[in-house]
C-alpha cells in the first residue's frame, strides 16, 4: 500500500522540485506542465516546458521544449556505466535580439540556463536527440522583423560521456539535418570530446540552394539592398584542439539579381555600386560569387584575415570557381599541429 502510494506521489514531487530548478535560474523564469514517471524504464517524460527570459519586452519563450525524455541508457549499463538519454520532440528555441542585449549581459551568472536544466538529469548524458526541432534567430526592432531560422531539426549526439579515446580519434558523434529559411539543405557531422574544459571538435557545415530571397528583410536592413531571385550557400569546416582553432567559412551566391527600385539618388547609387561588384566579382561560367573566409587562432582571439579573404573573392571570380561542397581541406590533426606549434 506504501508503494503504491509513493508511486502516486511520485510525479508530484519531480514536478515540484524540476519547477524549482527552473524558477531559480538567475534572469529566466520557466515551468513545465506535467510530469509522468515510468519505473520500469528507469525514465520521466517532461511535457510543456517553457523558458523565458525576465524583464523583456516580447513574449515569446525562449525554449520551449513540448516533450523531454529522460531514461537511463540500458545498453551502457551492460558495460558498467550509468549515463542517461534524452531525447528532445519538437523543441523551439528563439533568441530575439532585444531580449537578450538588456538585462547586463556581461553577468554570466544570467546567461547559466545550460547549467540549470542538466541539473534536472540525476546522471551524464551520453546520449541526446532532438525531433523536428525548431531554432531561430529574430530582432523585432527591424521593419519588418527579421526571423532567420532553421526548422525540422533532426539531430543525433551520442557516446558523450562513455569515453573510450585514442590519440588520433575523438569518441563523440553528432549529426544533425534542417531546413534553412528560403528552404535551404542544412546537413551537420562532426566529432568531439566533450570531457576537456575546451572540447576538441571536428565538424563539417553545409547549407545548400536556399532561395536568396528569403534573405531581404536582413540584407535591407543591414545593407540597405534586396535581391529579386537567386540562390545560397554555405560551407564550413572547423576543428578545435587544445584550445585552438582552425577552419573556414564559405559563403556562395548563385543566380543572384538585385531588386531595381525607384529610390533616391544616394538608395540608387549604393545598389549600383553593390551590383557592380557583384557582376565584376562572380564567376561567370558558375554564375557564383563567393569567397573563403579562413579562420584559425586562439579560441579567446580567433580573427579572420580579411586580405585572404579579398583575395579569395578575385581567384573564385577569375582563377578558379569555387567547388560547391565542403573541401575536406580542414580535420583534427591540422589544428592539432597548429596548437603545438603555437605553443
Amino acid at each position: 500500500m506504501i508503494l503504491i502510494i509513493g508511486r502516486l506521489l511520485l510525479p508530484y514531487y519531480v514536478k515540484k522540485y524540476v519547477n524549482n530548478v527552473l524558477a531559480d535560474i538567475p534572469g529566466y523564469y520557466g515551468q513545465v506542465t506535467d510530469i509522468d514517471i515510468s519505473l520500469l524504464r528507469g525514465a520521466y517524460v517532461i511535457d510543456g516546458l517553457y523558458l523565458n527570459k525576465i524583464d523583456v519586452g516580447s513574449q515569446v519563450s525562449f525554449l520551449d521544449f513540448e516533450k523531454t525524455d529522460i531514461s537511463i541508457e540500458w545498453r551502457s549499463i551492460f558495460k558498467g556505466k550509468i549515463v542517461s538519454e534524452i531525447i528532445l520532440t519538437r523543441p523551439k528555441f528563439t533568441y530575439i535580439f532585444e531580449d537578450h542585449k538588456k538585462n547586463n549581459l556581461e553577468d554570466p551568472e544570467l546567461n547559466d540556463w545550460t547549467k540549470a536544466l542538466t541539473d534536472l538529469v540525476p546522471i551524464d548524458i551520453n546520449r541526446l536527440e532532438v525531433i523536428n526541432g525548431k531554432a531561430a534567430f529574430v530582432q523585432l526592432s527591424a521593419n519588418p522583423n527579421i526571423d532567420l531560422h532553421l526548422d525540422q531539426i533532426d539531430l543525433e549526439a551520442k557516446n558523450l560521456r562513455n569515453i573510450a579515446r585514442t590519440d588520433k580519434e575523438l569518441p563523440s558523434s553528432v549529426k544533425a539535418t534542417a531546413v534553412s529559411i528560403g528552404g535551404g539543405t542544412v546537413k551537420l557531422n562532426g566529432k568531439m570530446d566533450l570531457v576537456k574544459t575546451i572540447p576538441d571538435i571536428d565538424i563539417s557545415f553545409s547549407l545548400e540552394e536556399a532561395k536568396v530571397t528569403s534573405l531581404n528583410d536582413f540584407t535591407n536592413h543591414y545593407a540597405g539592398i534586396d535581391f529579386n531571385n537567386g540562390e545560397y550557400s554555405v560551407y564550413s569546416e572547423v576543428a578545435i584542439a587544445d584550445g585552438f582553432l582552425k577552419g573556414y567559412v564559405k559563403p556562395m551566391l548563385t543566380d543572384a539579381r538585385l531588386i531595381g527600385r525607384e529610390d533616391g539618388f544616394l538608395d540608387t547609387l549604393w545598389e549600383g555600386f553593390v551590383g557592380f561588384f557583384k557582376f565584376a566579382l562572380k564567376n561567370h561560367k558558375t554564375n557564383t560569387l563567393a569567397t573563403k573566409v579562413p579562420l584559425e587562432g586562439d579560441l579567446n582571439t580567433v580573427e579572420s584575415n580579411i586580405w585572404v579573404a579579398i583575395f579569395n573573392i578575385f581567384e573564385n571570380a577569375w582563377i578558379k570557381a569555387f567547388k560547391g561542397m565542403t573541401d575536406n581541406s580542414v580535420n583534427f590533426e591540422d589544428a592539432k599541429k597548429a596548437a603545438d606549434k603555437a605553443k
